[in-house]
């Protein structure tokens, strides 16, 4: 009698990983085609996945990761809680997404899932009927990943190109390549070899399940929003995104953390107002620098996360606080 393989759910939300193209050389345009697999036909289509273990496909959503935002991410996250909570044999999390936001869902689960099992996010740069696509491969890859029990106590993972990213740390650094994906500050953790799931280090940043935010139930979260500082940005957006409400704004400031000085008093206002302000940089790498008189007043400093996973984490800060020495320690902390 065989051994029976661990379980894994695989739950899909579309993306290039589940795209159909014309043909084989259609490799970029195919979104105009706009057909994607639901992940049952995704699987099928790959039949070496269902090989990795005993594989559950759950369908949830069949769409372009542009599209995917706050409410997907809350319904995501109640998806792996029900099924963790309904098969505690359930040995692993498999999500596939589009590459243009996974890292933000990717680091939304983080710091919001209360489940013990690992969850890996998997993508692919090329569609599913492409010439050379790597779906394939990423899945089967994410799906060895998951069910490894070395992925636990790790955090929410990301699969792709086999290498296994950290949540917080990987981006998307090429529009087209296939190893587009990185750690800038600090690489990878490790390597889906063809022969076992080989891990070189932890993540130091806090992570799920130990995380103080929980949104189960949530129907929404607050607004935030991103301003890009550039030459000659004179504050126009930061008193637009004030007038339609936002709660929080992350500045995407210049490296290491400086915004132009008609921008420092628009934020400013800002803050008096009563809006979060949160200062990172557009410089992909690197802490932003601690000077207090290049920044509003109880402004956040983001360390070196992006703008776009600054912003997950205020949202996600607001929910608990507005307080902007907890919020800081939120940043330090996560």
């Amino acid at each position: 009698m065989s051994e029976q393989q661990p379980r894994v759910a695989v739950i899909g939300t579309g993306g290039t990983i589940s795209s159909v193209g014309r043909d084989g050389l259609d490799i970029v345009r195919y979104v105009d085609v706009g057909k994607i697999y639901e992940v049952d036909e995704l699987l099928n289509t790959f039949p070496e996945t269902l090989d990795q273990a005993d594989v559950v496909p759950v369908r949830l959503r069949a769409m372009p990761s542009t599209a995917i935002g706050p409410a997907e991410w809350l319904e995501i996250a109640a998806k792996i809680h029900e099924l963790a909570n309904n098969d505690p044999d359930l040995a692993g999390v498999v999500v596939t997404h589009g590459t243009a936001t996974l890292e933000e869902t990717a680091y939304f689960l983080n710091l919001t899932l209360k489940v013990n099992i690992p969850v890996v996010l998997v993508g692919a740069q090329r569609p599913a009927t492409g010439l050379s696509t790597d779906a394939g491969m990423n899945l089967v890859n994410a799906i060895r990943t998951a069910k490894d029990p070395a992925s636990r106590g790790r955090g929410v993972l990301a699969l792709l190109n086999d290498e296994i990213h950290f949540a917080r740390d990987v981006t998307k650094t090429s529009t087209l390549r296939l190893q587009t994906f990185k750690s800038r500050d600090f690489g990878l953790l490790g390597h889906a070899d063809f022969d076992k799931i080989a891990y070189y280090r932890m993540p130091e940043r806090r992570r799920a399940p130990d995380t103080e935010f929980d949104v189960r139930g949530a129907t929404a979260l607050p607004r935030v929003d991103i301003s890009l500082t550039y030459a000659g940005s004179d504050g126009t957006v930061i008193d637009a995104l004030v007038a339609a409400g936002t709660k929080g704004i992350v500045v995407t400031a210049m490296a290491p953390g400086y915004t132009t000085p008609a921008e420092h008093e628009a934020l400013c206002r800002a803050a008096d107002a009563g809006v979060a302000i949160v200062q990172s940089t557009r410089a992909g790498s690197g802490r932003v620098g601690d000077v207090p008189s290049k920044r509003a007043p109880g402004a956040v400093l983001a360390d070196n996360l992006t703008p776009q996973k600054a912003r997950v984490l205020l949202m996600l800060g607001l929910t608990v606080t507005r307080d902007s020495a907890e919020l800081q320690r939120m940043f330090d902390e996560y």
